[in-house]
């Protein structure tokens, strides 16, 4: 059969990416799109669209009837499911197959015996491939720990606990269950020994319909954060020629066993022991096309979404992959902030571009100048891949791109990637799975800039504002702005920077050209309303300068990215929040509260949960305390910054 029109069951960047191949092939696309995406690019930039009433996830883009129906009047042909949501359900392969569609992906027994996380490692059992032992809760004894809790159905790092004691282990095991059935729908998880900084390697496969299976070599995937993958690469320094032979030769005995058909991804936990070098278990087959695919593509050459569509029209493979050549790094861009427990981020992304210099750099992106940033959708604004001979190339490639990335109006996990790509442990190639806590978060989620550069931007921000000003003025255009003929106080313009904190700087025009308060050595070259020139001890750095509104100043420059919220001359008078109040660190809903009002809690003790962007986030008591009042209510959706309850200190209270 020959697919026509195609219609992407999912959305953000996963869709845009699977659509630049179909425009590319010559066929034509459909967007689904829910309420909350109905200007998003994905939507925009699809032939045809059609909405899928409401927002929420379950409302919208895991009703797999809607999807189907809207396939149906778009007219569209085949249905290729992306990753996440729908696309390793077994029913709804089957319900497309059923509309007489094409499905781009595995057939439907393939998934379902996959879906199960502990059927799925029965069944690699018989088929010998290697695999951790499943622990019944009842049976978990203190030899066992650490273990981890997971979610049987699913993925992407939800519904998993690790457990270091038996007390914790009944409530770690309801909060994974919890998060499994909101994420999956299915609260089923189990528990198996958990490797304390075991190194995740999968291995990239493709079979066609005359059971030819390609394994495409290994990817490691161990840098992340809640199980969740934050860096990708290809080759893995973990692995050598028999390992990898080994590991591909378990790949296609996985992918055989089942009957696959299509890519996916068999995904191993390897130990990192010297004395097991070479040891490995299978953890799951993802039964999708991965978010890290283009690790594999840009070190083969190949197009995995090509070949995905070439083989649900009954191609046929060549017996052997093309062979990888130089190496290939990832990294996924989110609207999170890392040194605050990886806070999801909401908001508009006012601009969003990073620079590609010359071949090896590829971005795929989910967003666009103007994009919103929702609490209903992973936060996953883009991933950038970088490809060079060698990995300390890749990896200054990766690191200097993301650098000199303009990326305005959200907070991201910028820095950390860029304080990754560049740590001496990364660079030797000592990476695992508790990398992130080893070396500490204080450090690597530092931001770029230093406090030096900040006030320097925060100087280049008050320049570009007087020159704005200058420019809109009805008299004396020509004259700088505060300018006076005898000497006076000299202008100040206060910015609150990352962390809360205010800087205030102050500058005056003279003849001899401005004079900066607090800034020895420091001298101004040239002001626009879009950036300044400084020079500071006879070294000039250029600062660009994005103003949004009167709340935010976006400040680039090589000595690091910084944004700053203008503080008001004359601020409105506004009601003060009562000390020691707990605020909704996002919009959300609420999922849990675990006290009540007159409660004495401890400091560090949760108080709420809120669940958002498919995850649960905890608010604690910042310190010893009673629970004065409490206006949090379960199901309740609120808003960032809401009052969910008031923890007084004992000695307040004693006041």
């Amino acid at each position: 059969m020959t697919i026509r029109r195609l219609l992407v069951a999912n959305r953000g960047e996963i869709a845009r990416r699977v659509f630049r191949t179909c425009r590319e092939l010559g066929i034509g696309t459909v967007a689904v799109f829910s309420d909350a995406d109905a200007d998003a690019p994905h939507a925009v930039e699809a032939d045809l669209a059609v909405r899928l009433p409401g927002s929420a996830a379950a409302d919208t883009y895991l009703r797999s009837d809607l999807v189907v129906d809207a396939a149906v009047r778009a007219g569209a042909d085949a249905v290729h499911p992306g990753y996440g949501f729908l696309s390793e359900n077994a029913d709804f392969a089957r319900a497309v197959l059923d509309a007489g569609l094409t499905w781009v992906g595995p057939p439907p027994d393939a998934i379902e015996s996959m879906g199960s996380k502990i059927a799925a490692k029965k069944l690699m059992a018989d088929a010998g491939v290697p695999v951790l032992p499943e622990l019944a809760e009842q049976d978990v004894t203190v030899d066992d720990l650490p273990v981890l809790v997971k979610a049987s159905a699913g993925g992407g790092g939800r519904g998993m606990r690790i457990v270091r004691s038996l007390p914790e282990l009944p409530a770690a095991i309801e909060a994974a269950s919890a998060e499994a059935a909101s994420a999956f729908g299915d609260p089923t998880v189990f528990c198996e020994p958990y490797l304390e900084a075991g190194r995740h390697i999968e291995v990239q496969v493709l079979a066609d319909s005359r059971g030819t299976v390609w394994a495409l070599g290994e990817r490691e995937c161990s840098i992340q954060r809640r199980h969740q993958k934050v860096l990708e690469e290809a080759p893995s320094p973990l692995v050598d020629g028999p390992m990898r032979a080994r590991l591909c030769e378990a790949a296609v005995a996985a992918a055989t066993a089942i009957g696959y058909l299509g890519a996916g991804t068999v995904e191993f936990l390897a130990d990192p022991d010297p004395a097991h070098r070479g040891r490995f278990y299978f953890l799951e087959m993802n039964t999708r096309l991965q978010v890290e695919h283009p690790v594999t593509e840009a070190l083969t050459g190949v197009d995995l979404v090509r070949l995905q569509l070439a083989v649900a029209e009954g191609a046929v493979l060549p017996a052997q992959p093309p062979p990888p050549a130089g190496h290939a790094i990832e990294v996924r861009l989110y609207a999170e902030d890392p040194a605050h427990g990886w806070r999801p981020q909401t908001g508009t992304v006012h601009r969003f571009a990073v620079p590609a210099h010359g071949d090896g750099l590829r971005v795929d992106s989910g967003v666009v100048d103007g994009s919103v940033v929702s609490t209903h959708y992973d936060p996953l604004l883009a991933k950038v891949i970088a490809l060079a001979p060698t990995r300390a190339d890749a990896a200054r490639r990766l690191a200097t791109a993301l650098c000199a990335a303009r990326i305005h109006g959200v907070t991201t996990n910028r820095d950390l990637l860029v304080r990754v790509l560049r740590h001496p442990a990364f660079l030797a190639g000592d990476t695992d799975t508790a990398f992130l806590d080893r070396h500490g978060l204080d450090e690597l989620a530092r931001p770029l800039a230093d406090d030096r550069a900040v006030h320097l931007s925060a100087l280049a921000a008050a320049l570009a504002d007087a020159e704005r000003n200058r420019a809109t003025a009805s008299v004396q255009r020509g004259l700088p702005s505060g300018w006076r003929n005898v000497p006076s106080q000299p202008q100040r313009k206060s910015y609150v920077a990352g962390r809360g904190r205010t800087i205030e700087v102050g500058y005056r025009f003279t003849r001899g050209g401005v004079r900066v308060e607090g800034f020895d050595g420091v001298r101004l070259v040239s002001s626009t309303a879009d950036g300044a020139v400084v020079e500071v001890d006879g070294v000039r750095h250029a600062f660009d300068v994005a103003a949004y509104g009167e709340d935010l100043v976006c400040v680039d420059s090589p000595l690091g990215p910084v944004s700053l919220r203008p503080v008001p001359r004359f601020p409105e008078p506004g009601a003060q929040l009562a000390a020691g109040s707990l605020l909704a660190p996002m919009p959300g809903a609420i999922a849990a509260v675990h006290v009540a009002v007159g409660d004495s809690v401890e400091a560090g003790q949760v108080i709420v949960e809120l669940e958002a962007m498919k995850m649960r986030h905890s608010v604690a008591a910042p310190s010893d305390g009673v629970v004065r009042t409490l206006s949090a209510r379960v199901g309740a959706q609120v808003e960032a910054g809401s009052v969910l309850a008031v923890v007084t200190a004992h000695e307040e209270e004693t006041a």
